[in-house]
Order: structure tokens, then C-alpha cells, then sequence
């Protein structure tokens, strides 16, 4: 998947792209908002972008992306759709560095994806999941248009969170 918006440029992750996983990964507010993911180096985080960012375009044709600007190609997050095995939906996610948050960016790369999702995959649903307490990512959802629809659990800590979803009776996916 490789898509644009004014400012962003939306590409599959590469392994080069290691040094960012490992920094993002470890970011507290990652850690404490998405999960750890066990990246503790870069080995690590080259077998993370192999096993599952690169993994979901292989098998779906879709995945998460890095999420860089187009002025100078410095990668600021990761935004895209993922199909999980532990729930039926595409779903939306994003994330971004902590230097790059509160300026429109997850907003625009989300935005992007979702287009992607509905116009391109003609996906009829999308669904994102985030924790409660989370408000910076429940702002950009209800921006983009999902609705809050139930608390769900699907980590395998068990612990709760929020089920949001954009529906699109027009399309059928």
C-alpha cells in the first residue's frame, strides 16, 4: 500500500526502517497504550516488521505502514489496516513518534488509510481498538467518523477496550 495526503507519504515498512520500530515500540505511551511487543533491539525489531507489518501485505494486500513526511522522508509513525486473527474486522491503527504528535499528522495518515480501506478494498466495515483511557486516539476515531460501539476484549491479558466502528451500508466487503 502506497498512498499520499498533502504532507505524508504512506509505504510499506522496510528493514531499514528498524531503528524507528525499536523507538516507537519502547515509547512509553505506546507501551502503556497498544502493547508490548517484545522489541528490545533492532534485531528484534526487523523480525516485528517481517512477522507483521510485511506478514499483512503479503497475506492481505494490506498492513500497517510507515507513515513519513514527503519534505524530507524522515519517518514519524506507522498508521494502516490490519486483519488480526483475534477478531473478525479490518481494523484501523496508527501511531506515531511523541515529537510528531498534536500537528494533524495521525489525523491526515488515518484518514488516508480509511479511504484506502472503503474506496480501493471496498471495505463496508472498519473497527478500532483503543484503551479506555486513551483520549488523544478516541479524538482522531471520532473525527474520522467511527463510533463507539462496546467494550471488548481481545488482548490476551485480558484487559478491556474500546470497540469503535465505521459502517458503510453502501458498500458491502
Amino acid at each position: 500500500m502506497l498512498t499520499e495526503t498533502p504532507r505524508l507519504r504512506l509505504r510499506p515498512l522496510a528493514d531499514a526502517d528498524a531503528p524507528f520500530i525499536l523507538e516507537l515500540l519502547n515509547d512509553p505511551d505506546f507501551l502503556s497504550n497498544v502493547g508490548d511487543r517484545g522489541v528490545r533491539n533492532l534485531q528484534d525489531a526487523r523480525r516485528y516488521i517481517e512477522a507483521g507489518p510485511a506478514a499483512g501485505h503479503r497475506r492481505h494486500g494490506f498492513g500497517l505502514c510507515a507513515v513519513e513526511l514527503k519534505a524530507s522522508a524522515v519517518v514519524i509513525g506507522l498508521c494502516g489496516l490490519l486483519r488480526r486473527d483475534t477478531h473478525p474486522d479490518v481494523e484501523i491503527g496508527f501511531a506515531l513518534l511523541p515529537r510528531f504528535r498534536h500537528q494533524g499528522y495521525a489525523l491526515e495518515a488515518a484518514q488516508a488509510a480509511l479511504r484506502l480501506g472503503t474506496q480501493v478494498l471496498g471495505l463496508g466495515r472498519i473497527v478500532a481498538i483503543t484503551s479506555p483511557g486513551n483520549s488523544a486516539s478516541i479524538r482522531i476515531l471520532e473525527a474520522l467518523g467511527l463510533k463507539f460501539e462496546r467494550l471488548v476484549r481481545f488482548s490476551e491479558d485480558g484487559s478491556e477496550s474500546r470497540l469503535f466502528v465505521l459502517e458503510d451500508p453502501g458498500v458491502r466487503g
